[in-house]
C-alpha cells in the first residue's frame, strides 16, 4: 500500500482555485473591484498557493507573520515557514484600500486578472532586514535582494481566491503539475519514498549521478523543473524539457524517475529557499530533496554546502520531507567513473569538476565540451539551442513516456 508523507501542517491539501459556476461568478465580480497588480514573483506565489504547492497557507502573510518567518522560521500560528510569502504595492494604491475590501489581483506583464484578495491587512517592513534574514545579504547585486528591495512600499495580506494558472498548464502539458496530480501518480506506480531533485538546468553526468544515487535508495526519483522565471543566462524550460527527456530515454531504468514542472518562480536564497523547496516538495508527495553542492545558490553568498547544513538547524520535525545530502560530485579519470569527494582518494588533477554555470558558459562561448561532462544526446540538444539563439527558432515541447 503507497503511503505518501502528508502535506505540510495540514491533514489535506488545500488548494485555492475556483472553478465552474463559482469561478464565472468571482471572474465577473473581479471587473468591478480595485485593481492590485502583481509583480513575477507575486504571481507565481498566487499559482502556488491556488494549485496547493503552499498548503497551509490561505493567503499572503500578515505582519506578524513576516516577523515570525524573517526571525523564527514560523508564521504566527507557529507553522514553519522558512521565506515571507507576501503581495507589496504603492503606498498611494494602499492608502486608497480598505480593510475587509477585495481587490483585484493582476500579473503586471500578461494583464491577466488572477484571483482576488480580501484586504485583512496593510503593513510596511523593514526590506534591508528580510534580505539579511533571508538571503543573509542586503547586497543589491543579489536577484533576490533586488526583488525585495524595489518591491512596493506597502505589503497587503489576506486570504486568496485564484482564478488561473497563468500560461503553465497550456505551454508545458504534460509537464505542469499539481501536488495532487503527483501524489496520483506516485499512487499508480506504487512509489512511497519518492526523492525530489529540484532544477533550473539541464541535467549533466553530475546530476545523473545524484539522481541515480536517490533511486538506489528510494522507489523512485521526480525530476522537478523549475517553470516559473529565471535569471538572464539561464536555459529556458523548453530546452531543458527536451534536453532531460533525452537523458531519462538513454540513460534511466523505466518507471524509476518522472518529470514534472512547477510555477514557482526562482530567489536564489541559498539555505533558506533549499527549506522552501522541502516544505512543498512534501506538498507534492515526496519523502525526500536532493540537497547537492550549493544548491539554489547564486554567485558566491553562500558556501557549497550550506543548504544542507541549515537542516539541521531547524527543529527535528519541522518538515517531513528531509535533506538526501550528498557531497560535490566530479568524474575522476582514475576511478575512471563518476565520484564524490566521500568516495574519490585522487586529487583535484584527476577530477573533472561539473556544474551547470560551468556548462552554459562552455557552450554559450562555443568551447568545446570534455567527453565526460554530459551525455552527447544531451549536448546535441543545447548546443543546437545555442547555436539557434541568434535565429530565435521555436522550440517545439515533445513529452515521451518511455522512462517514466
Amino acid at each position: 500500500m503507497v503511503k505518501l508523507p502528508p502535506p505540510h501542517g495540514s491533514p489535506a491539501l488545500k488548494p485555492l482555485l475556483l472553478s465552474g459556476p463559482e469561478l464565472k461568478a468571482a471572474k465577473e465580480r473581479a471587473k468591478s473591484l480595485d485593481q492590485v497588480r502583481m509583480t513575477s514573483r507575486e504571481t507565481s506565489d498566487l499559482v502556488m498557493l491556488g494549485i496547493g504547492a503552499f498548503t497551509p497557507l490561505d493567503g499572503f502573510m500578515g505582519q506578524a507573520d513576516w516577523k515570525g518567518v524573517c526571525n523564527d522560521y514560523k508564521s504566527a500560528n507557529g507553522t514553519f515557514w522558512p521565506i515571507p510569502i507576501t503581495l507589496s504595492t504603492s503606498k498611494g494604491d494602499a492608502d486608497g484600500l480598505k480593510i475587509g475590501e477585495d481587490v483585484a489581483l493582476v500579473d503586471e506583464e500578461s494583464g491577466e486578472t488572477m484571483g482576488v484578495l480580501t484586504v485583512r491587512e496593510k503593513y510596511t517592513i523593514d526590506k534591508v532586514h528580510e534580505c539579511k534574514q533571508v538571503f543573509r545579504t542586503d547586497d543589491p547585486k543579489h536577484p533576490g535582494v533586488a526583488k525585495v528591495l524595489h518591491q512596493g512600499e506597502v505589503n497587503l495580506a489576506g486570504p486568496v481566491k485564484v482564478f488561473s494558472e497563468g500560461h503553465f498548464p497550456e505551454k508545458y502539458p504534460g509537464l505542469y503539475m499539481r501536488p495532487a496530480e503527483t501524489r496520483t501518480l506516485f499512487e499508480e506506480k506504487g512509489w512511497s519514498v519518492v526523492a525530489a531533485f529540484q532544477t533550473r538546468n539541464p541535467m549533466h553526468r553530475s546530476h545523473e549521478y545524484l539522481a541515480k544515487i536517490a533511486i538506489e535508495i528510494c522507489d523512485g526519483v521526480l525530476i522537478h523543473q523549475l517553470l516559473g522565471k529565471l535569471k538572464e543566462g539561464d536555459i529556458p524550460a523548453e530546452v531543458r524539457v527536451k534536453a532531460i527527456d533525452a537523458l531519462i530515454e538513454n540513460y534511466f531504468v523505466k518507471d524509476t524517475c518522472a518529470q514534472a514542472g512547477y510555477p514557482m518562480e526562482m530567489r536564489y536564497g541559498g539555505p533558506r529557499e533549499a527549506l522552501l523547496h522541502a516544505l512543498f516538495r512534501q506538498n507534492y508527495g515526496c519523502a525526500f530533496l536532493i540537497v547537492g553542492r550549493d544548491h539554489a545558490g547564486v554567485g558566491d553568498y553562500y558556501g557549497p554546502f550550506d543548504a544542507q547544513k541549515i537542516f539541521d538547524e531547524i527543529p527535528k520535525n519541522a518538515l517531513v520531507t528531509k535533506p538526501l545530502k550528498i557531497d560535490w560530485t566530479f568524474f575522476c579519470v582514475k576511478c575512471d567513473g563518476m565520484a564524490t569527494m566521500k568516495t574519490c582518494p585522487h586529487g583535484n588533477e584527476d577530477r573533472l569538476l561539473l556544474s551547470g554555470t560551468k556548462l552554459r558558459k562552455m557552450l554559450s562561448e562555443g568551447e568545446e565540451v570534455p567527453r565526460h561532462f554530459s551525455r552527447p544526446e544531451v549536448l546535441e540538444i543545447l548546443k543546437a539551442y545555442y547555436k539557434g539563439l541568434t535565429e530565435k527558432p521555436k522550440i517545439e515541447l515533445h513529452r515521451h513516456t518511455a522512462g517514466q
